[in-house]
C-alpha cells in the first residue's frame, strides 16, 4: 500500500518523510507509509481546534449518525482492510477480519450512549449536573490490535463532542490510514486526523499545548513517560498500560474441560494481548493434568504467515518484540522444563511456536514480567491464601481469572484478587457495555461500559439558588 496519506483538516495529504512497513511474516518491508513532521502534526491540531466549536453544538444525535455511517464504512471494506491488517500486524486473516467487524460493533455500540442531565434540590439550593466536551483529544493506540483498541477510544470521543488526533503504531499504520481514506468525506473537516510518524510523534503529542486529553493503550513504561509529558498542561488522561494476568485453577476444575479456553486466553494473537493470561497457577492435585492438556493443543498448533487459512497463529508482530520473547524463554530453559515450543522454526519472519514452559516459580523473569509473547509459565500452589498473595505480589493489576467447577468457591477468590477485572472460567472477556480498566500499575480511568463518555468529559455544575415555592 503505497498510496497511503495522512488525514489532517479532511485532506488526504503525504507526509514529510516515509518509513517502511515491515511484514513480520518475511521480515522484510512490503510498503512505506507516511510519516508526520512536527508542522504536519501543528497542523493536525489547529484543524481540531477550528472544527471543535461547530462538532461540539452538533446534536448528539447527528454526531451518532456520523459514527454510524463509519461502522458501515468499516463493515462494507472489511475484507481488504483485513488484508492490509494481517500484512502488517501478521496475525492470521480470520482474526483479522474478526477485529474489523468487531471494530464496527464498537462503533454501533458506543454510538448508542447518551449524556445525562442531573436536576436535584438541595438545601435550598438548585443544582444541575451536566457533562461538557473536554475539546482535542489524543488517542494512541499500540500494535497488538490496532481497529480494535482504535474504536475502544474514538467513537466516545467524537460523541462525546470532542475532535479527535489518531496516532497508530508505526509499526502497524496502514490500516488506520486506510480508515482515514474510507471516511475522509463522512466525518467534517478536522473533526478525525489521522496521522503516523516516528516514536517522537507520541512524545510531541503529549506536551502538546493544543491538546486537552490523552487516551493511550500501550506498555507501562511508556504510559509513565505519556503521564509525564501530559503533566506539563495538567491534560486529563486515560492509560491502559500492560499486565502480567494470573489465572488460578481450583483443585475442583476439570483439566480437560477447561484446556482449550486456556491455552485460548493465554495465546490469543500470540499472547500479544494485554489481558492475556501469562501467569497460570494450578493446584498440585491438578498440575500435571493441566500441564498436559496445554502441551497437546501447543504441540498441534500450526503456525506460519497469516495469510495461509490454514495456520492459526503468525509470527510476533516486530524484531524488537520477537528478541525479547526468546530472552523470556531462554530465562524458561534456565530455571524451568520447556514441555512444549521453545525454539524458532526453519524459514523467514519472527515466528516463534508456543511456548509451554512448567516446574517454574515465582521470582523469574518470565513469571515476574509481562512477556507479551507465545510463552506461558506454569507454576504449581496448595494454598488458597499462598496463591492469592503470589497472585498479587505483581506491580500490575489489569487482569485476572479463577477457574472452578464450584461458582462460590471461586467467586470467594476472586474478589479478593486485585485487578481492574476478574473472570471466573473464563478470561479476556470485553464489551462495549462493559467497563474496562485497570488498577494499581496497569492504568488509570476506564473505557468502555456505560460511562464511557465521562473520560472524554467535564463536570460541568450549575448551582442556583432554588426558586421560592
Amino acid at each position: 500500500m503505497n498510496n497511503a496519506r495522512l488525514l489532517i483538516n479532511g485532506r488526504l495529504v503525504t507526509g514529510d518523510s516515509s518509513a517502511e512497513v515491515i511484514n513480520p511474516a518475511t521480515g522484510q518491508a512490503f510498503a512505506h507509509a507516511p510519516v508526520a513532521s512536527r508542522n504536519q502534526l501543528d497542523l493536525a491540531v489547529q484543524s481540531a481546534r477550528a472544527a471543535m466549536p461547530v462538532w461540539r453544538e452538533m446534536p448528539i444525535h447527528v454526531r451518532r449518525e456520523s459514527l454510524i455511517a463509519v461502522a458501515a464504512l468499516l463493515e462494507s471494506n472489511a475484507d481488504a482492510l483485513a488484508r492490509l491488517l494481517t500484512m502488517e500486524q501478521g496475525k492470521p486473516l480470520v482474526e483479522s477480519r474478526r477485529e474489523v467487524t468487531v471494530s464496527a460493533s464498537f462503533f454501533r455500540a458506543l454510538a448508542s450512549l447518551d449524556f445525562t442531565t442531573n436536576q436535584y434540590d438541595s438545601d435550598g439550593r438548585r443544582i444541575w449536573l451536566r457533562r461538557r466536551p473536554l475539546g482535542v483529544a489524543a488517542a494512541i493506540v499500540p500494535w497488538n490490535f490496532p481497529l480494535v483498541l482504535m474504536s475502544m477510544k474514538v467513537p466516545a470521543a467524537l460523541l462525546a463532542g470532542n475532535t479527535v488526533i489518531l496516532k497508530p503504531s508505526p509499526t502497524t499504520p496502514l490500516s488506520t490510514l486506510m480508515i482515514g481514506q474510507l471516511i475522509a468525506e463522512v466525518l467534517p473537516a478536522g473533526v478525525l486526523n489521522i496521522i503516523n510518524g516516528a516514536p517522537e510523534l507520541g512524545a510531541w503529542i503529549t506536551a502538546h499545548a493544543g491538546i486537552d486529553k490523552i487516551s493511550f493503550t500501550g506498555s507501562t513504561e511508556t504510559g509513565i513517560r505519556v503521564m509525564a509529558g501530559a503533566a506539563t498542561s495538567l491534560k486529563r488522561i486515560t492509560l491502559e498500560l500492560g499486565g502480567n494476568d494470573p489465572a488460578i485453577v481450583l483443585d475442583d476444575a476439570d483439566p480437560k474441560a477447561i484446556a482449550p479456553a486456556l491455552f485460548a486466553s493465554a495465546f490469543q494473537n500470540n499472547g500479544q494481548t494485554c489481558i492475556a493470561i501469562k501467569r497460570l497457577y494450578v493446584h498440585d492435585r491438578l498440575y500435571d493434568a493441566v500441564c498436559d492438556e496445554l502441551v497437546a493443543i501447543a504441540d498441534q498448533a500450526r503456525i506460519g504467515d497469516g495469510m495461509n487459512p490454514v495456520n492459526r497463529f503468525g509470527p510476533v508482530q516486530n524484531e524488537i518484540q520477537y528478541r525479547k520473547v526468546l530472552e523470556f524463554i531462554e530465562e524458561g530453559k534456565l530455571h524451568g522444563n520447556v514441555a512444549a515450543g521453545g525454539y524458532v522454526p526453519d524459514g523467514p519472519g519472527f515466528f516463534i511456536r508456543p511456548t509451554i514452559v512448567r516446574d517454574i516459580v515465582d521470582g523469574n523473569r518470565l513469571v515476574d514480567e509481562e512477556q507479551f509473547g507465545p510463552v506461558l509459565p506454569i507454576m504449581r500452589f496448595d494454598n488458597i491464601d499462598d496463591v492469592v498473595a503470589r497472585a498479587n505480589r505483581s506491580p500490575h493489576g489489569l487482569g485476572s481469572s479463577v477457574w472452578s467447577c464450584n461458582a462460590a468457591k471461586a467467586h470467594d477468590v476472586a474478589i479478593r484478587l486485585e485487578a481492574g477485572t476478574v473472570w471466573i472460567n473464563k478470561h479476556g472477556d470485553l464489551s462495549p457495555d462493559i467497563p474496562f480498566g485497570g488498577a494499581r500499575m496497569s492504568g488509570i480511568g476506564t473505557e468502555l461500559g456505560p460511562h464511557a463518555l465521562d473520560e472524554f468529559s467535564q463536570l460541568h455544575v450549575i448551582n442556583a439558588n432554588a426558586p421560592a415555592t
